[in-house]
Protein backbone atom coordinates (compact mmCIF):
# COMPACT_ATOMS: atom_id res chain seq x y z
CA UNK A 1 0.00 0.00 0.00
CA UNK A 2 1.43 3.36 -1.02
CA UNK A 3 0.68 6.45 1.00
CA UNK A 4 0.85 9.88 -0.51
CA UNK A 5 2.67 12.28 1.75
CA UNK A 6 1.91 15.95 1.34
CA UNK A 7 5.24 17.72 0.85
CA UNK A 8 3.89 20.96 -0.58
CA UNK A 9 5.54 24.13 0.76
CA UNK A 10 2.93 26.47 2.15
CA UNK A 11 5.07 29.18 3.71
CA UNK A 12 8.70 30.30 3.66
CA UNK A 13 10.16 32.55 6.34
CA UNK A 14 12.53 35.10 4.82
CA UNK A 15 16.10 35.24 6.12
CA UNK A 16 16.27 37.48 9.14
CA UNK A 17 12.54 37.27 9.84
CA UNK A 18 11.27 35.75 13.07
CA UNK A 19 10.32 32.14 12.41
CA UNK A 20 8.80 31.91 15.87
CA UNK A 21 6.26 34.57 14.95
CA UNK A 22 5.49 32.67 11.77
CA UNK A 23 4.95 29.53 13.83
CA UNK A 24 2.31 31.30 15.89
CA UNK A 25 4.13 31.99 19.16
CA UNK A 26 2.84 34.99 21.15
CA UNK A 27 4.73 38.15 20.18
CA UNK A 28 6.74 38.50 23.41
CA UNK A 29 7.76 34.84 23.40
CA UNK A 30 8.60 34.94 19.68
CA UNK A 31 10.89 37.94 20.25
CA UNK A 32 12.58 36.22 23.20
CA UNK A 33 13.07 32.93 21.33
CA UNK A 34 14.40 34.73 18.24
CA UNK A 35 16.94 36.68 20.33
CA UNK A 36 17.99 33.51 22.16
CA UNK A 37 18.41 31.70 18.85
CA UNK A 38 20.57 34.50 17.42
CA UNK A 39 22.77 34.45 20.54
CA UNK A 40 23.26 30.69 20.30
CA UNK A 41 24.16 30.93 16.60
CA UNK A 42 26.68 33.70 17.38
CA UNK A 43 28.34 31.56 20.08
CA UNK A 44 28.54 28.61 17.70
CA UNK A 45 30.08 30.79 14.98
CA UNK A 46 32.69 32.04 17.46
CA UNK A 47 33.62 28.47 18.37
CA UNK A 48 33.92 27.63 14.67
CA UNK A 49 36.15 30.67 14.06
CA UNK A 50 38.42 29.63 16.95
CA UNK A 51 38.89 26.13 15.56
CA UNK A 52 39.39 27.47 12.02
CA UNK A 53 42.07 29.84 13.32
CA UNK A 54 43.87 26.93 15.03
CA UNK A 55 43.86 24.96 11.79
CA UNK A 56 45.21 27.97 9.86
CA UNK A 57 47.96 28.46 12.48
CA UNK A 58 48.86 24.77 12.23
CA UNK A 59 49.16 25.10 8.44
CA UNK A 60 51.34 28.21 8.72
CA UNK A 61 53.62 26.72 11.40
CA UNK A 62 54.13 23.56 9.36
CA UNK A 63 54.51 25.43 6.07
CA UNK A 64 51.62 23.50 4.52
CA UNK A 65 49.90 24.73 1.42
CA UNK A 66 46.16 24.13 1.15
CA UNK A 67 46.65 21.02 -0.97
CA UNK A 68 49.02 19.50 1.60
CA UNK A 69 46.62 20.25 4.43
CA UNK A 70 43.70 18.82 2.44
CA UNK A 71 45.45 15.45 2.14
CA UNK A 72 46.18 15.32 5.86
CA UNK A 73 42.66 16.45 6.81
CA UNK A 74 41.02 14.11 4.27
CA UNK A 75 39.06 16.92 2.65
CA UNK A 76 39.21 18.76 -0.67
CA UNK A 77 41.50 21.75 -1.20
CA UNK A 78 38.47 24.08 -1.56
CA UNK A 79 37.29 22.91 1.89
CA UNK A 80 40.64 23.94 3.34
CA UNK A 81 40.27 27.31 1.61
CA UNK A 82 36.88 27.68 3.29
CA UNK A 83 38.49 26.95 6.66
CA UNK A 84 41.31 29.46 6.10
CA UNK A 85 38.79 32.09 4.98
CA UNK A 86 36.59 31.32 8.00
CA UNK A 87 33.43 30.51 6.07
CA UNK A 88 31.68 29.24 9.18
CA UNK A 89 28.36 28.66 7.43
CA UNK A 90 29.92 25.86 5.38
CA UNK A 91 30.88 23.71 8.38
CA UNK A 92 29.30 22.03 11.33
CA UNK A 93 31.06 22.33 14.63
CA UNK A 94 31.45 18.54 14.52
CA UNK A 95 33.32 18.63 11.22
CA UNK A 96 35.75 21.25 12.52
CA UNK A 97 36.33 19.38 15.78
CA UNK A 98 37.14 16.32 13.66
CA UNK A 99 39.70 18.28 11.63
CA UNK A 100 41.27 19.68 14.79
CA UNK A 101 41.57 16.16 16.19
CA UNK A 102 43.31 14.97 13.01
CA UNK A 103 46.01 17.61 13.46
CA UNK A 104 46.53 16.65 17.09
CA UNK A 105 44.52 19.42 18.71
CA UNK A 106 42.35 18.67 21.70
CA UNK A 107 39.02 20.47 21.76
CA UNK A 108 37.47 20.90 25.16
CA UNK A 109 33.93 22.09 25.72
CA UNK A 110 33.18 23.53 29.13
CA UNK A 111 29.58 24.08 30.15
CA UNK A 112 29.07 26.60 32.94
Amino acid sequence: MTQNIDTKTRHVTKAGDNIFSDLGFPVDEAVRLHAQSKDEMARTDELKRQIMAEIAIWMKCRGYKQGDAAKILHVSRPRVSDVVNQKTEKFTLDALVGMATVIGKRVQLIIT
